[in-house]
């Protein structure tokens, strides 16, 4: 037999999975870890033991549980959060913590300098973006402002996923999707780093070298084979963002094609016939050459189902907490009895890229019950994702089949609640693993074990999430956003 194996770091878990070339899941492991929000408005990873020793105790895992010599493991694929900033030594020692994505906004300095400099204008015509909480390049200049001792000492500035790479088989690389989000750094028309932008950035001999994600990097080395139990010389792709594989592991590959991945956060990839761009939205190049993708995503999503049972519910046991208070926001009607919920708890991202908003509850009167509460939360999400497939619509590209994935969708009150409150129905595919599934099939397909129209036999839909019209969702939408304007100056003041 012969097998792939995909690796995944997320937020706040790191997954994998070992593949059969028929797609089969022969086995799976996880293991968690912890977002450090060190102060408001940062969120960090540490490398070395959050990416690092999650990516070596995944694999090991899966290579003693599933038994398979792992010579017979063919390829491997790996994908990470990000767009994160890692600061590297000459040796690859990281110099600090790994600052995360979007719900990072240390920079929000720096992204208002160089876009007031460069100008929005200019920005979007050459990078494909706006500068906003999820770029890099901004979070490079904050590092060179507020610790130069360390910017001294960088010989390379990786994201999550060329971490994994590099410490997998010694080479320094990243893929053109993630290199987008290094604006003003990437220019989306020659595809490549460039610094006349910005010179003052980072030299650009210190950016990884650029590839496509079903390109082979590197070959496993004898030190990470001793670390990981891999064979020496196994191949291992370029890699890419973990939304990007998870849109990968249910299909998304054709223009109009939408992944709403439910998550930590909410993350949406819409494929294109070709390059849109948007201030309001993030646009990439595609994981395989000439094709394109616009993006959005929502700051706090999932986090916020778990901060409401820590915070919420602390009386219910932590295993059966989730169950238990879906069913107390069954018994709230649509609309959630007249709550409206802000999800700013991170600030927030697409569509408004405000890193000052914040969460609200609003509209409580002595009669709500914790499942009132519970019910605006997950519809204040939807609320937020609506505002995001309008935006995309507005400027033309409502997608033609939506392709739900990620652990939220085990959560049948936040499906359909999305469902009914966008009006778009969703497709759940019969394998919901996620990101570490579409490793391993793009691992499958660097080394040619499959095509991409595979991917209908890897993992075919399974059920349908039709929407509903409910009165209470067009009047609680447009409430919505009437209060995040309303209150959006006070939040700044708090």
């Amino acid at each position: 037999m012969a097998y792939t194996l995909g690796i995944d770091i997320g937020t706040y878990e790191t997954k994998g999975v070992l593949v059969d070339h028929a797609g089969e899941v022969v086995a799976q492991a996880a293991r968690s870890h912890e977002m450090l929000v060190p102060r408001p408005g940062w969120a960090e990873h540490r490398p070395q033991e959050d990416w690092w020793g999650d990516f070596v105790f995944v694999c090991q895992t899966l290579l003693r549980e599933s038994g398979i010599d792992a010579r017979e493991i063919k390829a491997v694929g790996c994908s990470a959060i990000g767009p994160c900033m890692l600061p590297v030594a000459a040796d690859g020692a990281p110099l600090m913590n790994g600052v995360l994505y979007g719900v990072d906004g240390r920079a929000e300095m720096e992204v208002r300098e160089l876009t007031e400099r460069i100008g929005e204008d200019v920005l979007i015509a050459r990078c494909g973006n706006a500068l906003t909480s999820q770029s890099v390049g901004p979070k490079i200049l904050w590092l060179k402002r507020h610790h130069p001792d360390l910017y001294a000492q960088v010989a390379h500035v990786m994201t999550s996923t060329s971490f994994l790479v590099q410490r997998l088989t010694g080479e320094v690389v990243i893929d053109h999707y993630t290199a987008s989000s290094f604006a003003p750094l990437y220019d989306v028309h020659i595809q490549g780093w460039v610094d006349d932008l910005a010179d003052d950035i980072l030299p650009l001999d210190k950016l990884p070298r650029l590839m496509w994600s079903s390109e082979i990097a590197g070959q496993v080395t004898e030190a990470a084979a001793a670390a990981t139990g891999l064979a020496p010389g196994t191949p291992v792709t370029a890699g890419t963002i973990d939304a990007a594989a998870e849109a990968l592991s249910v299909g998304v590959d054709h223009p109009g094609d939408m992944m709403m991945m439910y998550g930590s956060t909410i993350f949406i990839i819409l494929r294109t016939a070709k390059r849109v761009t948007d201030p309001r939205i993030w646009y990439a190049p595609w994981l395989f050459e000439g094709e394109h993708a616009s993006m959005a995503g929502l700051a706090t999503s999932g986090t916020l189902t778990h901060w409401f049972r820590d915070q919420i519910a602390r009386d219910l046991d932590t295993a059966e907490a989730f169950p238990l208070l879906a069913q107390e926001a069954a018994a709230s009607p649509p609309g959630a009895n007249g709550l409206l919920q802000l999800p700013y708890f991170s600030g927030e991202r697409t569509p408004l890229h405000d890193v000052h908003a914040k969460g609200a509850l609003f509209g409580l009167n002595l009669t709500h019950t914790r499942g009132d509460m519970y019910r605006a939360l997950i519809e204040g999400i939807a609320y937020g994702t609506r505002h995001v497939t309008d935006t995309f619509a507005e400027f033309g590209s409502s997608p033609k089949r939506v392709l739900a994935v990620g652990g939220g969708t085990k959560n049948q009150l936040w499906l359909q609640a999305t469902s009914d409150i966008t009006g778009i129905d969703q497709v759940v595919c019969q394998k919901t693993i996620g990101a570490s599934y579409g490793d391993a099939f793009l691992a499958a397909i660097a080394i040619e074990a499959v095509k991409r129209a595979d991917i209908a036999q890897w993992n075919p839909a399974a059920a349908t999430v039709t929407a509903v019209s409910h009165p209470a969702y067009s009047t609680g939408y447009d409430l919505f956003r009437r209060l995040y304007e309303q209150t959006k100056d006070i939040a700044r003041l708090l």
